[in-house]
This record gives C-alpha cells, sequence and structure tokens, in this order.
C-alpha cells in the first residue's frame, strides 16, 4: 500500500488549468472530448468519457447549473449535510486511466479529500462548482506532441 503525500506536498505537481474546449470524437456524441489549457498555454487532450458528461460540462460552462445529474446532487446533498466545501479537483494518470481526487474544506478549515475518482465526473464538479481544475505537470508534459484541434 504506498502513502498519498499531503496536499501541501503535491501540490508542486500540479498546475491550474481551464476548460478552453468541449466536444466530442464521434458525430452522434457518445464520446466526449476536453481540452484543458494551463496559464503558460499548454494543453492536454482528454478523451475516452461519456458523452453525456460531455453534454453536461458544456451546460455548466455555459452557466445553465438549473438542473444537475443525481450523482452530482448526491455529492452537494452530502456536503451540504457535512457542511462541506469543493475547493478543488486534481486530475492524475493511474496507469492508463486518468483519475482525480476531490478536496473539500470544513468550517473548521479541515481538508477531506476523496481519492481515485473519474477524473470526467470531477471535472464536471469543477465547472458546476467554478472551482479549480489542476492537472498534473507530467501530462501536459506528455501532451505535447499531441495534435489539438
Amino acid at each position: 500500500m504506498t502513502r498519498n503525500p499531503p496536499a501541501s506536498e503535491e501540490n508542486d505537481d500540479y498546475v491550474q488549468a481551464r476548460i478552453s474546449y468541449i466536444g466530442f470524437v464521434d458525430q452522434v456524441g457518445l464520446e466526449g472530448f476536453i481540452v484543458l489549457k494551463a496559464d503558460d498555454g499548454k494543453e492536454f487532450p482528454m478523451r475516452a468519457f461519456s458523452g453525456e458528461v460531455a453534454r453536461h460540462i458544456s451546460r455548466f460552462q455555459e452557466g445553465d447549473k438549473g438542473s444537475i445529474p443525481t450523482i452530482y446532487n448526491m455529492v452537494e446533498e452530502i456536503a451540504v449535510m457535512q457542511d462541506m466545501l469543493l475547493t478543488e479537483v486534481r486530475v492524475y494518470q493511474s496507469g492508463s486511466m486518468l483519475r482525480s481526487n476531490l478536496y473539500f474544506k470544513n468550517r473548521r478549515n479541515k481538508e477531506i479529500v476523496l481519492r481515485n475518482y473519474r477524473a470526467s465526473d470531477s471535472i464536471a464538479l469543477a465547472a458546476y462548482y467554478d472551482i479549480p481544475i489542476k492537472v498534473r505537470k507530467n501530462l501536459f508534459e506528455e501532451a505535447l506532441g499531441t495534435n489539438v484541434t
């Protein structure tokens, strides 16, 4: 079993990114595609997640937050019941998959981290709550050779 470093230790390995493009890989919209862009202009393309999640991210980015999918609503209800606030998500690679950690704080400023969730859902939550998305630096470095249109 590996120990995850405290948030303060691992923060230097991440850069803040924003969603610069949302689209679909296929014509019927079954597979989603987004591009995350760092402050220095580097881009990281992300795909192989459901078109439904891409549509949610797109709606949230456009300001439509009137209806929230059930699973995201469950996160919202638990956070409210426990007096927690989602403050950021961090995306990283685990094997061949992209995963993420969700960072919450409670009123006593105690940090609570939920680990190893699907990156696409976490990015959707970040778009819904307008919170920072941080991406492991090495993902941008590995994506330098990738053409993103």
